[in-house]
């Protein structure tokens, strides 16, 4: 009954009006349902409960429709784009003081003192009648094409020295990022550091920790503690197929000696391929070019998740001056540094040709760091789907109440419909015994 019907019952017997009111909880679904739609704060819907005709109801059901479709396509493009793990880089600058000073790695450019080798090599090659001769004040190139065979190691055709600046947990890799040092000059570097940081997995594969054949190699260098590298990565995995299709390594690749073959934890110890012998040119070629092999044997050679790198401003003057070529002359007669045999007239020329010097010093102490960041994040998601629905069909969490507590109302008189059921099937029953 109509709250009017009630009012007017209550008039003529004299019933109280709150007894015939339906109880709250006995409301039928539809009714509970038709409350809902009509206070919900959702759009569309309290249009289509209030329409009082077809046609504005087909319109507002349409619209709610058509907007409910755009706000789910807009939303999964969202997520979508969240699990494709866009990311951005951004530069800051630190300012670090006192800085931590690099690592400097010096090597020799030129393995042979011409004066101590070009008398055994002589020897060499005439014995072997692959020459016949005895000037040693001419090296030609037809006679450079032996060395390998006398020594384990190529020639360098230069005389210079070559230098590094690196990170102190990076392994050097002098052979490519080495800067060259000529004799008879005083060179400076100046340099700034930039540090890179990559996110992990799932935005990224890198990986800050070395493989078992890396570690191998580093630990030759007690007291050092280097990082992953992905470049030092792809020599100890060429050096392990190399040995793996020819039984001796690249003699080339000398610090590399133990390897590990792929689905093993065993180091091996190897030898060395004889200089002439091809296999191990033809292995790494082969490895290189056929990416089933590459996968087996350097599926871990991924970048590193951090790195430092310096930027290296190089200058240089002539050196040494007048004024210490005694000083430097009497260091190198009292040291163990083998001498000329034309030591006593030529050593001013020795000392111009051999004496490198070299300056290492921070010219900021700023670093730059470049920071791979996420571009959408969870919380990015979620407003972007909070902005979705608010613009298309007006839902917030309150409304996620709104329909959780619609759904209590319908689960509370379904109950309160079955004990009533359950109570009057009782009393039957009872009245019937």
């Amino acid at each position: 009954m109509s709250n009017e019907t009630i009012k007017y019952v209550a008039t003529i017997f004299p019933i109280d009006a709150e007894v015939l009111k339906a109880d709250p909880k006995s409301r039928r679904t539809g009714s509970i349902i038709k409350e809902f739609s009509l206070n919900t704060s959702t759009h569309g819907i309290p249009g289509i409960a209030r329409s009082q005709s077809i046609q504005n109801r087909i319109f507002w059901c349409i619209s709610t429709l058509i907007f409910t479709g755009v706000m789910i396509f807009f939303i999964t493009q969202s997520i979508r784009e969240y699990f494709e793990y866009p990311s951005q880089t951004s530069v800051s600058i630190a300012v670090g003081w006192p800085q931590a000073f690099p690592a400097v790695t010096i090597c020799n450019y030129s393995p042979l003192r011409y004066d101590r080798f070009i008398g055994p090599f002589l020897n060499y090659t005439n014995t072997l009648n692959l020459t016949n001769t005895t000037d040693t004040t001419n090296f030609t190139f037809a006679q450079s094409l032996y060395i390998n065979d006398f020594l384990v190691y190529k020639l360098n055709q230069a005389t210079r020295m070559v230098a590094l600046v690196r990170d102190n947990v990076q392994f050097p890799y002098i052979e490519m990022a080495g800067m060259y040092l000529a004799p008879g000059r005083h060179h400076k570097f100046s340099y700034s550091k930039k540090s890179n940081v990559f996110l992990p997995a799932p935005y990224t594969t890198c990986n800050d920790k070395p493989n078992l054949g890396m570690q191998i190699m580093f630990d030759q260098y007690q007291g050092a503690d280097y990082a992953h590298t992905q470049y030092h990565c792809y020599g100890v995995c060429i050096q392990a197929y190399t040995y793996q299709k020819c039984g001796c390594g690249h003699p080339f690749r000398w610090a590399i000696r133990s390897v590990v073959l792929p689905g093993t934890d065993k180091a091996i110890n190897i030898s060395f391929c004889d200089i002439n012998n091809p296999c191990y040119t033809d292995a790494a070629a082969e490895l290189m070019s056929t990416r089933s092999i590459w996968t087996t044997y350097c599926s871990d050679c991924i970048q590193e998740c951090s790195t430092s790198d310096f930027m290296i401003k190089s200058s240089s003057l002539l050196a040494p001056p007048q004024f210490l070529m005694n000083d430097i002359k009497r260091f190198v007669e009292s040291s163990k540094i083998p001498l000329p045999s034309n030591w006593s007239t030529s050593w001013v020329s020795e000392i111009q040709y051999n004496y490198v010097s070299l300056e290492v010093a921070y010219e900021t102490s700023r670093t730059e760091i470049y920071t791979e960041e996420a571009t959408l994040s969870p919380v990015g998601v979620l407003s972007n789907v909070g902005g979705q629905t608010g613009l298309w069909i007006g839902i917030s969490f309150l409304s996620l109440m709104e329909i959780a507590e619609m759904i209590y109302r319908l689960i509370r008189y379904q109950c309160h419909k079955l004990r009533k059921t359950l109570r009057k099937r009782h009393t039957t029953q009872q009245i019937n015994e």
